[in-house]
């Protein structure tokens, strides 16, 4: 069971520092950092920070289960470990004295590997779900805060490396990020391909046309390639392939799918929607960074679609008349899923805190979130109150719970530290 980089070299040695810490020849033990993780080739942790006796170390720690794995695996004559100053081992079984040897087997608390053990076999989604009660909400507010962070900041390295593959054409990115949201779990990739299809600047230049913005983002998602019997397909057929020759378009590889969801949902009506959102707005992403309030972001995105999807979900098929507008769910969404990333990541570019501190305020004023893993938490008694709060628990859930991080948690240290 102690296999996980020795309980994460003893939970980072927060409590060891307090004992009277030997290495197997007598010397007294200092951990200052108990350094990184190490990912790749070589001892587990790099850059710690050690006394050893009167001695100040820096370099590298190797875990083991048992010191005589230092020989079976061969670290002896591997240069990579060269630079190791201390070999932290659950039981000295070989006496080898060749780098200091800790050994802290009976350290640590039985109550601890007890609950760590439990953690790690249950199949619970949240393993420690039965003790969230007992979590301080100074705890549980903190942490949230914190996880809210991370994951603005992970959503941000991969904006950041769009802006780059861009040449920090922040228009053109946000574009990409937009029509990914607008394609939903189901179409996100093929909208991402379709509008890495077509450069912004020349959609931007049919602005005021909707007819012909229309014609293009249908076309280059592979949606009129059929023979029409209604004259407005027909005429966005024609308009494509005029404007597919002048510009040498090519459709995108992907399909786009329409089984297994709501038809408001239709790729058809949110490309048409898409185009509704270029027709309006000339510089999208500059009017996000303008705005002071989130409410002025939500009228920049109170949009319907052209006249023709009022009576249509599909292309020849009628439907009941009803104005395919932008809801209030998907506006939310965008909100938090595009708009409040792309704004954090543009104040961490340009280090201008303003920008990431109003990213978070927005979510703060956004409704929380409703699908299955937001419920997960509600039924343990975390309730949500806002978007902020949802985005904290996914992260928290996806994060950490899913690949069992408990180490690494807030939430998983409070409950450990009762049983140190």
């Amino acid at each position: 069971m102690i296999t996980e980089r020795l309980l994460q070299f003893l939970w980072q040695m927060q409590y060891y520092n307090h004992h009277d810490l030997r290495t197997e020849t007598g010397e007294s033990v200092l951990v200052n950092y108990p350094g990184q993780l190490n990912n790749n080739q070589g001892p587990d942790f790099i850059n710690a920070r050690i006394r050893i006796g009167e001695a100040e170390w820096v370099g590298q720690v190797e875990l083991h289960i048992k010191s005589s794995m230092w020989g079976s695996h061969g670290h002896g004559e591997d240069i990579n470990y060269k630079n190791v100053i201390l070999h932290v081992v659950w039981e000295d079984d070989c006496k080898s004295n060749e780098i200091p040897v800790l050994v802290v087997g009976q350290r640590v608390p039985k109550l601890f590997l007890k609950q760590y053990g439990e953690w790690m076999r249950t199949r619970q989604p949240i393993p420690c779900s039965a003790m969230l009660k007992e979590i301080s909400p100074l705890v549980m507010t903190a942490w949230k805060e914190r996880l809210l962070i991370e994951r603005l900041i992970r959503k941000s390295s991969f904006i950041s490396g769009w802006l780059e593959e861009n040449r920090g054409d922040w228009e053109e990115t946000f574009w990409w990020l937009l029509a990914r949201n607008f394609g939903a779990r189901v179409n996100e990739d093929a909208f991402e391909e379709l509008a890495r299809s077509v450069p912004l600047k020349l959609l931007t230049r049919h602005r005021k046309q909707r007819f012909q913005l229309e014609s293009i983002l249908f076309g280059q998602g592979r949606l009129l390639e059929k023979q029409f019997l209604e004259d407005y397909p027909q005429q966005l057929q024609r308009e494509y392939r005029h404007a597919q020759c002048k510009h040498a378009f090519v459709p995108i590889r992907q399909p786009l799918h329409f089984l297994r969801m709501r038809p408001g949902n239709f790729p058809t009506i949110r490309l048409a929607q898409l185009a509704s959102i270029l027709n309006n707005s000339k510089h999208l992403f500059t009017r996000v960074i303008e705005a002071r309030k989130v409410s002025d972001v939500k009228s920049m995105l109170e949009i319907e679609a052209s006249e023709y999807w009022n009576k249509h979900y599909l292309f020849d098929q009628l439907s009941k008349e009803c104005k395919k507008k932008l809801g209030n769910d998907m506006i939310n969404n965008i909100l938090i899923n595009t708009i409040a990333p792309a704004l954090f990541t543009y104040g961490h570019h340009f280090k201008q805190e303003e920008f990431q501190k109003r990213s978070i305020e927005w979510l703060t004023l956004i409704d929380p979130e409703q699908n299955a893993l937001i419920d997960c938490w509600e039924e343990f008694g975390l309730i949500p109150q806002s978007a902020a709060d949802t985005q904290s628990l996914l992260e928290l859930r996806i994060q950490y719970c899913d690949r069992k991080r408990c180490l690494d948690c807030s939430i998983g240290n409070s409950i450990f530290k009762k049983s140190v």
